[in-house]
């Protein structure tokens, strides 16, 4: 409706012309101060600008009025607009709040390291990152869900030696002494006995093939990642390993040029006078690279790939990281306004108002599968989504297994199990419901069809500012009023049941479509029906 409503403006006024929404509805669906821009260039007060404008818009059948308030015009959609739009939705409903996008992005997220399972931290970036991609799919970018695997640093050989070490005290009942970093949890339990299957109980005790065991257990760590992930609904389309890059790290170590200078044995980036705290080390007098090379041959690799711009979700603690990668990519010759650092901040979780216990099974982290298992993915999925990702985030497990009102993915999902319900007790036909009129619907229906086609620019909304809480936000309204309309006006029986069902499939639309943008399927009956 908005694109539309702008379309028009366009053509009109041959500008861009910036569009609102009246907080009271009474003024109308949509407002622009395009009055207030005019004023000085046409020498007018744009309280008079604002009326004349609103007489030329009286011919146009896509508003039932168009009224000047203060130097703003108010417009309200008419009643035909909004019943061929809505017809039109549901006839095509694949294509609803789509549109066709010209643009190629390459979105990195998750990208956690392959030495364990995914922990709730990583869940909020991986919905984050997912809920991102979906949307932007749905608005018609080319964009591509890619993972980072990095598996070339130190933290590989730990893994290694945390599995020889797991494997001798668990599998061989030696007494063994930990270091003071290592790996823990139940996964290892399985990657050890899998190992000595696999290798034999001599490689425990090898140290020659600590290397070999590690690249062998990392392979089945991201096995058991890419699962989680699956569980959670969130698949990608590539997978880069930080190893295969560094057959190309002298061809981009030149590219770098006057970027990289070598002092005391150590190679460096130049990166403080690019807005960097100070230089960063990126090979060690030891000869072995730094984290941040891998990411400068990577970044080089993304770029040289075409796309038109890049997003990288990282957790919170990255924020220091950004000017270093951006200082990378500007001595590479790219431009790095067109690569988006979007954080991921922390989680801390509850279960009945106290913190939430971690098991044995996930070493010193809460691990994703639990909180899956626990509440189901959709409710982490909506949990995640709910919230600005780079605020804190905390919430308490037992309000997401509520099976009411207090539960918004509940509330929401009710609210399309209840028009299903309703549908199921018409006493009027299916041809009788598509082809009825949505016009004349009285004052409560009429809102209840426009909040119902916001949809597409919510999505919209919620992709252009990162913020995919606005979708879930919507989702609730929607439900809300829903529920409401459902109390206060008596449908099945009446005179206007075939219209009023009619408005009811198209929140079931809208509600559909917003939860598969958020990984989520609707449900068509609950297993418990509560308000």
């Amino acid at each position: 409706m908005k694109q539309r409503v702008s379309a028009l403006l366009r053509e009109k006024l041959g500008r861009e012309v910036v569009l609102e929404k009246p907080r009271d509805r009474s003024f109308g669906h949509f407002a622009t101060p395009i009055a207030f821009s005019l004023a000085k260039e046409l020498r007018k007060s744009p309280m008079i600008i604002a009326d004349e404008l609103a007489s030329s818009f009286n011919e146009v059948e896509e508003f039932s009025s168009v009224e000047a308030v203060k130097g703003y015009l108010n417009f309200r959609l008419s009643e035909n607009f909004l019943a061929e739009y809505a017809s039109w939705a549901l006839d095509n409903p694949s294509e609803f709040a789509k549109q066709d996008k010209n643009e190629k992005i390459l979105l990195e997220f998750v990208s956690a390291n392959p030495t364990g399972p995914l922990h709730i931290g990583h869940a909020r970036g991986a919905v984050y990152g997912d809920t991102l991609y979906r949307l932007a799919k749905h608005l018609g970018y080319d964009i591509t869900a890619e993972y980072y695997v990095n598996d070339a640093g130190n933290q590989i050989d730990l893994l290694g030696l945390s599995i020889q070490l797991h494997g001798r005290e668990n599998l061989l009942d030696e007494t063994v002494e930990y270091p003071e970093s290592y790996y823990r949890g139940e996964y290892l339990d399985a990657l050890s006995r899998d190992a000595m299957e696999k290798f034999g109980f001599k490689i425990f005790h090898d140290e020659s093939r600590q290397r070999e065991l590690a690249l062998w257990a990392k392979d089945e760590v991201m096995k058991i990642v890419v699962s989680d992930l699956a569980d959670l609904n969130i698949y990608f389309d590539t997978f880069v390993y930080e190893s295969s890059l560094y057959d190309d790290w002298d061809r981009v170590m030149k590219k770098m040029g006057e970027g990289i200078y070598k002092s005391e044995e150590k190679v460096f980036i130049a990166s403080e006078v690019k807005g960097d705290d100070h230089d960063r080390v990126v090979v060690r007098d030891d000869g072995r690279p730094t984290y941040l090379a891998g990411d400068i041959v990577y970044h080089n690799q993304k770029f040289e790939r075409g796309y038109d711009h890049f997003i990288n979700i990282w957790g919170a603690d990255h924020h220091g990281y950004i000017p270093r990668v951006n200082a990378a990519i500007e001595y590479l010759g790219y431009d790095s306004k067109k690569l988006e650092v979007l954080l991921s901040q922390m989680v801390s979780l509850l279960k009945d108002g106290e913190p939430y216990k971690m098991s044995k099974r996930a070493g010193n982290v809460i691990l994703m599968s639990d909180i899956v298992d626990e509440i189901g993915s959709d409710a982490l999925r909506f949990i995640f989504a709910s919230k600005k990702s780079d605020t804190a985030l905390e919430f308490d497990l037992a309000e997401f297994k509520k099976q009411d009102s207090s539960n918004p993915i509940f509330y929401i999902q009710y609210a399309h199990a209840r028009i299903q319900t309703l549908l199921s007790k018409a006493t009027v036909s299916k041809e009788d419901i598509n082809n009825a009129s949505l016009k004349n619907l009285g004052e409560n229906a009429a809102t209840l069809l426009f909040d119902a086609l916001l949809l597409p620019e919510v999505v919209e909304d919620a992709f252009t500012s990162r913020q995919v809480q606005k979708l879930p936000d919507y989702l609730k309204a929607l439900a809300a009023s829903l529920h409401k309309f459902y109390y206060d006006v008596r449908m099945i029986g009446t005179q206007d049941e075939a219209k009023l069902l009619k408005l009811l499939l198209v929140v079931a639309l809208s509600i559909k479509t917003g939860l598969s943008l958020m990984g989520i399927e609707a449900k068509d009956r609950m297993e418990r029906e509560e308000d």
